[in-house]
């Protein structure tokens, strides 16, 4: 079974403290957790809210309604209660509320016995109590967490546990919970899962002007930079992020830049020079809905076809676009092995839902183990930075030794020197497009799963909107159809044949996507992989549920 809880208010009351408390407790217990937010841009006020889902089971998405409601507002509570189930409980932070709703004073009794921000503690208590649960994981949990801050703010914590527990315990047990289920006690996030990779596979710089939803891969490599031995510099503005990054990767240091739709349309210029100059460059897009500042902390899929046409004239690319926070720590290492294989830029892309979702999951690698640079050491006096190959990558060294480095943003010869001989641009320009037919071989084939013998219904999709596709092709085999899942992780390039085999025979293909055009639909008719499909699209600013693909897929 699963339940799904949800707290509700406004910013600054500390609905993302409560949800992280209670997700980290239920994962020390081995339950299956699945945790996603929806927020404002504002510092205070607002509604606010974050869901919990707690299962036997595994989980990979969210759901629309709640069985456990916790409003910390007046309009959190009649916005959102008519979104939990018959049967649920509201819980309202006062003494008094309307019928049917059990008032509980957390704030009021966390001022009490210390202050008002401890009152996720209380809520912790109650929540815990209402469940049925033991109070030692939560108690557990919050030692661990307060630990640094001394021994008095670990026992007003654990004293407000208690208060809330006895606050609610005139409805202990009332909703019928999940047990543990012996699921991984680790839990991680989109964000810190690709930080995690970005700094065990060697990155020693990242610039940005921060942007949500990708500051907090920035805001992570910073915050841990002595103990990775790496720079993070907070750039004026993009373009000087991605020149900062294009100066650091031509001498030799693995770089990336982290940036939203607006700040890579300034970052353009950059990535067309870090394609002239062949720099392995990585630049992770978080994606929100547009356009221009559109709504900076939801989600969205909007920007898949300006990755792939951003900046001016013609060089080759990757783009990686990962599912879950497990492909963020593999698809992170893998775009800047890519960039450095294959001399470069690469699209790293992210959004918000997979950002902030946290989910169960064993233990990453977080063992240091740089990329391959493909750095030549040994160059000398004949050394030419853009030797014309079959493979269409150069030899690369770094300046400062016996080889001469010439870099220029204009059109240049072998030696890396400027030149307007015709000849020797489409000569050029010809070695920097033979790296495409390398990285098709190379690239990875998108994933499949469900009914793999040729399921009636596919539906294909790509980043984020893998957990929920995942679990509706469940939801829609438990409920008699014949389903599968095709899931692009690598979107550019594209393995024509390897695509056709895995697409197969089908009489239904459905594609699901967090925009409004079916982006990567256009790119698989352009490459002639599909042709008249169905298009499941949402584009309001909020994730996609399980039941609602598999709802619109029947309907």
């Amino acid at each position: 079974m699963d339940l799904n809880i949800r707290i509700a208010g406004e910013a600054g009351q500390g609905i993302k403290t409560t949800g992280h408390l209670l997700v980290d407790a239920f994962a020390s217990m081995g339950l299956w957790v699945f945790s996603t937010q929806s927020y404002m841009s504002r510092i205070r006020g607002g509604l606010n809210w974050q869901d919990v889902r707690v299962a036997d089971y595994p989980i990979t998405s969210s759901r629309e309604n709640a069985d456990l409601l916790v409003a910390l507002t007046e309009e959190a509570l009649h916005t959102l209660g008519e979104e939990v189930r018959e049967g649920g409980i509201v819980l309202f932070d006062g003494k008094e509320a309307e019928e049917g709703v059990i008032p509980i004073p957390f704030t009021e009794t966390a001022k009490e016995k210390g202050k008002a921000i401890m009152a996720n503690s209380v809520a912790g208590g109650a929540i815990f109590t209402i469940l049925g649960y033991p109070l030692e994981p939560l108690t557990g949990y919050l030692d661990e967490a307060f630990q640094a801050k001394g021994e008095q703010v670990v026992q007003s914590n654990r004293d407000l546990v208690q208060r809330g527990a006895e606050l609610a315990a005139a409805h202990q047990g009332a909703l019928e919970a999940p047990q543990p289920a012996g699921a991984p006690r680790k839990v991680y996030d989109g964000i810190e899962a690709t930080a995690i990779s970005a700094a065990v596979s060697g990155v020693k710089f990242i610039a940005a002007y921060p942007m949500t939803p990708s500051t907090g891969v920035f805001a992570w490599l910073a915050k841990h930079d002595e103990e990775y031995g790496l720079i993070a510099e907070q750039a004026e503005d993009e373009i000087a992020a991605i020149n900062m990054a294009c100066g650091a990767t031509y001498a030799g240091v693995p770089a990336i830049v982290t940036t939203s739709g607006g700040g890579m349309a300034l970052m353009s210029e950059g990535i067309s020079l870090a394609g002239m100059l062949e720099l392995p460059m990585v630049i992770m897009l978080g994606q929100r809905p547009g356009p221009a500042t559109g709504l900076p902390t939801r989600t969205a899929q909007g920007d898949l076809l300006f990755a792939l046409r951003t900046g001016h004239g013609e060089f080759p690319r990757a783009i990686f676009a990962p599912g879950r926070p497990r492909h963020c720590h593999e698809l992170m290492r893998h775009a800047l092995q890519t960039a450095h294989r294959w001399q470069t830029p690469v699209i790293y892309m992210m959004d918000q839902y997979l950002g902030d979702l946290r989910v169960n999951g064993e233990p990453l690698d977080e063992t240091p183990r740089q990329i391959d640079r493909q750095i030549m050491m040994e160059a000398g006096a004949d050394y030419r930075r853009y030797e014309i190959t079959e493979s269409g990558v150069s030899p690369r060294a770094i300046p400062g030794g016996e080889a001469f480095v010439s870099a220029d943003s204009d059109e240049h010869d072998e030696d890396g020197h400027i030149t307007e001989n015709l000849e020797i641009a489409q000569a050029m320009m010809d070695k920097r497009l033979r790296k495409t037919g390398g990285m098709i071989a190379e690239s990875l084939p998108p994933e499949l799963y469900g009914d793999e013998g040729g399921a009636e219904t596919l539906l294909i999709c790509w980043g984020s909107t893998y957990l929920p596709c995942r679990e509706a092709v469940d939801i829609l085999r438990m409920r008699g159809h014949s389903a599968a899942m095709l899931h692009f992780a690598q979107i550019w390039p594209l393995n024509r044949e390897a695509v056709k085999e895995c697409i197969g025979e089908r009489r239904r293909v459905v594609i699901v996507e967090g925009n409004a055009w079916g982006q990567l639909a256009s790119i698989l008719r352009e490459q002639q992989l599909v042709g008249d499909v169905e298009l499941i699209t949402r584009y309001d600013g909020l994730p996609f549920t399980a039941i609602e693909i598999a709802d619109r897929i029947e309907g």
